[in-house]
């Protein structure tokens, strides 16, 4: 039935406890997810399907698969100043189109099996979705914490379907990760080492999570990421176009077309409606405008070298930094990122 919805992975895990649960407490303990405060509520539910649905007995997990990165994580040409957007928001929004389509593989399961009972998770359900997809066969979790298929790479959109049905269970697949550390060797933030990552500075938490300012110290690392950031997917050996990868997740059921980047100062003039018509059908639009206008002053002081017009680039971020309409944490980061170019002390506005 997954197959027949157009699904490129489907396998079964056991609705068990997590094999990791002193691991989740104590990472949460060390404030490694940063201000994602949801990861610590319910959390005797994300550790234990059971307790999300009392009476659980299997995990129905599926994944629809992107295809490897396009255009590697090379510098932007002279003059450029676009910033990136990571490969998962260049569709359209893949908690809807995934879970419409989840949702169908669950009505079926239902007239099949009229007394059971059949939850849908598509990423903000307290379900720790790459633990138990491992434990379903689709992968196994990488040394960058990423769920990496030896066949598909590590470009998938999750979903479960968490079941009273009792079902037999996948094998699981094995660690491939071997002695590789191209992805801990190439995050720019540091953030990940072997099988952790600490969320509070990783770019994909900064740039979309994060609602404040960013810590300057962190500036020059996010280089041209507006939205998101796929470094440690892009370096995997996995995901290298020349794995011929089997099976790849067809365009339609996402849409297609979406940029890969945005001109930075086109989105330093954006309006709130400007932002709505932008992501609209777009997973981007969990990224609110003042976050948005930070994450392009960041990357226009990291490409301003690039520039032919930097005093006007410059002007332009000084005058966001004076101007009261602005958002605060807009105005801030318009100062932290003149004072990292040297471009003189301002007023605090």
């Amino acid at each position: 039935m997954a197959r027949e919805l157009g699904f490129a992975l489907c396998g079964v895990a056991p609705a068990a406890a997590s094999e990791h649960c002193e691991h989740v407490v104590q990472w949460i303990e060390a404030g490694r997810h940063g201000s994602m405060r949801w990861l610590a509520e319910h959390l005797e539910q994300r550790l234990d399907p059971g307790t999300f649905l009392p009476g659980a007995q299997s995990v129905i997990c599926v994944a629809d698969h992107l295809g490897p990165a396009q255009g590697g994580s090379a510098a932007p040409a002279h003059g450029a100043a676009r910033g990136r957007i990571a490969r998962y928001a260049q569709v359209d929004d893949y908690h809807v189109v995934l879970k419409r389509r989840l949702h169908r593989l669950a009505d079926l399961l239902r007239e099949q099996h009229p007394t059971e009972t059949f939850r849908v998770c598509v990423d903000t359900a307290p379900v720790l979705e790459r633990e138990v997809h491992q434990r379903a066969g689709l992968g196994w979790v990488g040394k960058n914490t990423m769920l990496i298929h030896p066949l598909r790479g590590s470009h998938l959109l999750l979903g479960e379907i968490v079941t009273t049905l009792p079902l037999e269970p996948d094998s699981r697949e094995p660690d491939h990760c071997g002695s590789c550390t191209r992805c801990i060797d190439a995050c720019p933030t540091q953030c990940i080492t072997p099988y952790q990552l600490d969320a509070s500075r990783c770019i994909s938490y900064l740039t979309i999570e994060h609602r404040d300012a960013i810590e300057p110290s962190l500036h020059s690392a996010m280089g041209e990421w507006l939205y998101g950031c796929d470094i440690c997917q892009e370096v995997c050996p996995y995901n290298a176009p020349a794995r011929g990868h089997v099976g790849e997740m067809p365009a339609q059921p996402y849409g297609g077309g979406r940029a890969a980047s945005l001109d930075a100062l086109a989105v330093l003039g954006w309006t709130e409606d400007d932002r709505r018509a932008a992501f609209r059908r777009s997973a981007m639009k969990r990224a609110k405008l003042h976050q948005m206008k930070r994450n392009a002053l960041i990357i226009l002081g990291n490409l301003l070298e690039n520039r032919t017009d930097r005093a006007e680039v410059l002007n332009r971020i000084e005058s966001i930094a004076q101007d009261p309409a602005e958002d605060a944490i807009v105005r801030q980061t318009a100062r932290q990122v003149l004072a990292r170019l040297g471009a003189g002390e301002l007023q605090a506005g």
